[in-house]
């Protein structure tokens, strides 16, 4: 593949809008950056990446933009360390499992696992949530086996597609674990960063990673993702979960339709 100058422009846009969406609501940027780098290079006339390149390169990419993310929240008590700590484990240890098994998965394959946890997590974010921010932080508790179950699931699907999983971890943690929202956004950057690191090994091993497109990415992702993050402290907890669900309800319907 041949990467012109105008081409390497495209991908680092895409990595950086992105990667600041990623900062400020607490995701790893693949449910944004998955279908952007699926379809806007040939919608302007580049050549196409195929399901498995872009899950290599967003596995890759989302290992250092939450980096910047987890720094920017470092401070302030956002970050739950129990919750990190038994979630983190199990979401490594599924994400390495799906990043390096996802090779035995066609294009449409890859594609549809995306589309099925985009879909879960619509409808969890859509679903009523009352009393989670009424709780101070140094009072939260948690299931700590279903918290470990359910990272693993997910960790095993989000290896596949080189996403992480934040997208559908942000909504478990609020609904199911009942954890407050900014902590939900800063913890699930940290799990997500632990998750990336098994999905990033796993595709690597599997030689489903294209170096340059991931540089680009990765240089994106660490200016753009402490912006976000910055960014996102400053505005309502409300606002960010409607940010959130409209994201990735408009990824999932774009998805769904070409399956159809």
């Amino acid at each position: 593949m041949e990467y012109s100058l105008l081409f390497m422009l495209v991908i680092f846009l895409i990595g950086f809008i992105g990667s600041f969406i990623s900062g400020m609501v607490g995701i790893g940027g693949s449910i944004v950056k998955y279908p952007m780098l699926l379809y806007i290079p040939p919608l302007l006339g580049f050549a196409a990446f195929s399901a498995h390149e872009v899950s290599g390169i967003s596995a890759v990419q989302v290992f250092f933009a939450t980096i910047g993310g987890v720094w920017a929240y470092r401070k302030g008590g956002y970050l739950n360390k129990e919750l990190i700590i038994y979630m983190g484990v199990s979401i490594l240890i599924g994400s390495f499992i799906g990043g390096f098994g996802s090779r035995f998965l066609s294009d449409d394959g890859v594609n549809f696992v995306y589309a099925m946890l985009a879909t879960v997590a619509v409808v969890m974010m859509f679903m009523p949530k009352k009393g989670v921010d009424d709780q101070s932080f140094d009072q939260v508790t948690f299931n700590k086996t279903l918290a470990a179950t359910l990272a693993f699931i997910v960790g095993v699907g989000a290896g596949i597609v080189g996403a992480a999983g934040a997208f559908v971890l942000v909504p478990i943690m609020l609904l199911v674990l009942k954890i407050p929202t900014r902590m939900t956004i800063a913890s699930s950057l940290a799990i997500t960063f632990i998750s990336s690191i098994g999905a990033t090994a796993g595709k690597l091993m599997t030689g489903q990673v294209l170096l340059i497109p991931a540089i680009i990415m990765i240089v994106a992702s660490l200016i753009a993702s402490p912006l976000g993050a910055n960014a996102g402290k400053k505005i309502n907890t409300k606002l960010l979960q409607g940010i959130l669900s409209v994201l990735i309800l408009a990824s999932a319907i774009k998805i769904w339709l070409d399956f159809l």
